[in-house]
């Protein structure tokens, strides 16, 4: 079996594991749901009752649900973070190390194992979405699509938290460094309210934000969009910029976080 097929294979193991540990931990599923399913409920009928005119009530509810989609899965790479740390806390990753396995496969095991905590949680949240008022205008291809960029963000995430996970001191430590830098950029960006609204020098970074691309993105599959539409490259392109984000960050970080895998594993 060649290095790759085995680290396929070796990963797939390992994120079964990973799997097993929720199940045993449901704790980590309900963190997963209720906190989406929180936010929806709160942005749609409280904040979304303050803002007047076309953005509120029905409208916003459905201008609002793919911003919750994206910083949800983006919030779901601490899980990612966490983990890792949990696990060279215990002396897990010495356990992988005396085996023969492949060694990235403890790293795509963990990423794949949370891009599925991810799923479930999309699916709570769609459900969710559906009693509050939501809907999918587009056609069945386009909303495949837009999930499929939602999951392939969420995925592109993971690997920055197995970075943070594998560099951090302590799962306290994990904690904070997880999700701190996570608030700025969802919320400077088209989740909540339209980037036309900001100040310019924000609405230049939103406008950029890989966060607003996934969300404008997914927007438009979905057949989202109401009032005038966002201008500028960004968003007239916004499916392509969001999935050239996601590889972009994939392909910076899974070599990062693998390459601090092996320095720690070989410590």
């Amino acid at each position: 079996m060649n290095a790759f097929a085995k680290g396929i294979s070796d990963g797939g193991v390992v994120t079964w594991r990973n799997l097993m540990n929720v199940r045993r931990n449901p704790d980590w599923l309900m963190a997963a749901t209720l906190q989406p399913i929180m936010f929806v409920l709160l942005f749609a009928y409280v904040f979304g009752n303050a803002i007047g005119g076309e953005a509120g009530g029905a409208a916003y509810r459905e201008f609002l649900i793919a911003g919750i989609f994206a910083q949800t899965v983006a919030f779901n790479s601490a899980f990612t973070v966490i983990g890792f740390a949990n696990d060279l806390q215990k002396g897990i990753i010495d356990r992988f190390r005396s085996l023969p396995m492949s060694r990235i496969a403890v790293v795509l095991g963990r990423t794949t194992s949370d891009l599925v905590v991810s799923v479930v949680a999309l699916v709570v949240m769609s459900l969710c979405g559906l009693l509050v008022g939501w809907r999918i205008r587009g056609s069945f291809a386009d909303a495949v699509l837009g999930y499929l960029v939602m999951l392939m963000f969420a995925w592109a995430l993971s690997w920055v938290g197995a970075l943070i996970g594998l560099a951090a001191r302590s799962v306290e430590v994990a904690q904070s460094a997880g999700l701190i830098w996570m608030f700025p950029l969802s919320f400077i960006s088209s989740a909540f309210v339209p980037t036309q609204t900001l100040p310019p020098f924000l609405k230049a970074i939103a406008d950029w934000n890989p966060f607003t691309a996934v969300i404008n993105a997914t927007r438009d599959l979905f057949g989202n969009r109401f009032g005038a539409p966002p201008t500028g490259w960004p968003a007239e392109h916004a499916a392509l910029y969001a999935i050239l984000c996601c590889l972009a960050i994939i392909a910076i970080f899974a070599p990062l976080a693998t390459a601090r895998y092996r320095r720690v594993a070989s410590k």
